[in-house]
C-alpha cells in the first residue's frame, strides 16, 4: 500500500471516530402499504425517519403498482401476515411510536388495534389513507366503521386531510368553521388529539397564500398555518408529515403534542420549498426528496 492510500484511510478513520449512533435511538415503526414510486407510503415514512434520524422499522400491509401518474394495482397481504410482522418488530425490537398509513381492509385495521394494545405501544399516530390523490380506493368500506370503534380510540393523534375528514362524518368540509365543527365530531371517537389538515381547502381567501389546519386536544383549538409553497410536487405529504409527528413524539416523550405538531409542520412546508423545482415521472403531481436536508 503506498504512502498516499495509507493517509486516505487513515482521515477515513479519524472522520468515523466522530460518527457513533445512539446507544437506543428512537424507534418509529410504519404500518402501511408500498408506493413503488417511492413518493409515499412506507418509502416516504422511513426516508422521514432517516431525516429526523430516528430508527425506522416496518410492517408491510399491501404491494402497489404506482407513480406519478396514479395507481395501476394494488395487491392487499393477508391480515395474519401483517400480524406476524407485527409480532417480529414489537417482540423483539419494539417501538417508541408507531404511525400508521394505508390499512386497506377491516381485518387489518382489527389485528393493528388488537397488537398496539398487546405491545402497550404509547404514542400511535393514525393517518387514516383512503383514496389515493388519483382517485383510487386504498380502503375497504367495511373498514371505516373498524377505524372508528377500534383504533381511533387508540390513537395519540389522528391526522386525515379535508376529503378523509368528509368521508368519516358524512358531511362537507370547506370552511374554518367546518374543519372544527369535524375535529369536534372525530375527537369523540376516542383519539386524544384531532389534526384536520388543510391542505386541500381552496375555498377562502386565505387558502390562496396559506396551508392551514386546525389540531384539538378536546377543549382547545390551535390553528397552524404555514406558506402554501407553489408546486406540484405534493405526493406524499401526508405519509410525511405524519411520520414526521410520530418522529418528534418518540425523540421527546415529554413533548407537547402541540409542538411535536408544529414542527412537523414547519419540516414539510420546508421539504415541499426544498423540492418544488424537481422533476421526475411524466403525471401531474411528483414527490419531494427527503434526502435534501429540511430539519
Amino acid at each position: 500500500m503506498d504512502e498516499q492510500s495509507r493517509s486516505s484511510i487513515t482521515n477515513l478513520e479519524a472522520d468515523a471516530d466522530g460518527i457513533i449512533a445512539e446507544a437506543c435511538p428512537a424507534r418509529l415503526l410504519t404500518i402501511a402499504g408500498s408506493d413503488s414510486g417511492g413518493g409515499a407510503g412506507i418509502q416516504a415514512d422511513l426516508k422521514t425517519f432517516a431525516a429526523l434520524k430516528t430508527f425506522g422499522m416496518s410492517v408491510l400491509t399491501a404491494l402497489t403498482a404506482q407513480n406519478t401518474q396514479g395507481v395501476q394495482g394494488v395487491h392487499m397481504l393477508p391480515a395474519s401476515f401483517v400480524g406476524e410482522q407485527l409480532d417480529s418488530v414489537l417482540g423483539d425490537l419494539g417501538a417508541d411510536a408507531i404511525k400508521t398509513g394505508m390499512l386497506g381492509t377491516k381485518e387489518i385495521v382489527e389485528v393493528t388495534a388488537a397488537k398496539v394494545k398487546e405491545y402497550r405501544v404509547a404514542t400511535v399516530i393514525v393517518d387514516p389513507v383512503m383514496v389515493s390523490t388519483s382517485g383510487h380506493a386504498l380502503l375497504q368500506p367495511d373498514a371505516v366503521e373498524t377505524y372508528k370503534t377500534e383504533l381511533f380510540p387508540l390513537a395519540t393523534v389522528i391526522t386525515p386531510n379535508i376529503k378523509e375528514a368528509q368521508h368519516l362524518l358524512g358531511f362537507d368540509v370547506r370552511t374554518m368553521e367546518d374543519m372544527k365543527k369535524a375535529a369536534v365530531a372525530l375527537h369523540k371517537m376516542g383519539p386524544k388529539w384531532v389534526l384536520v389538515k388543510g391542505g386541500d381547502k381552496h375555498g377562502e381567501q386565505e387558502d390562496a397564500t396559506s396551508a392551514t389546519d386546525v389540531l384539538f386536544d378536546g377543549q382547545n383549538f390551535y390553528i397552524l398555518r404555514a406558506p402554501r409553497v407553489n408546486t406540484k410536487n405534493l405526493h406524499g405529504t401526508g405519509c410525511t408529515f405524519a411520520s414526521a409527528l410520530a418522529s418528534y413524539l418518540a425523540k421527546d416523550p415529554e413533548q407537547n403534542v402541540y409542538k411535536a405538531t408544529c414542527d412537523a409542520k414547519v419540516f414539510l412546508t420546508k421539504l415541499l420549498h426544498s423540492s418544488k423545482t424537481m422533476t421526475l415521472g411524466e403525471g401531474v403531481q411528483g414527490p419531494m426528496h427527503h434526502a435534501i436536508r429540511a430539519c
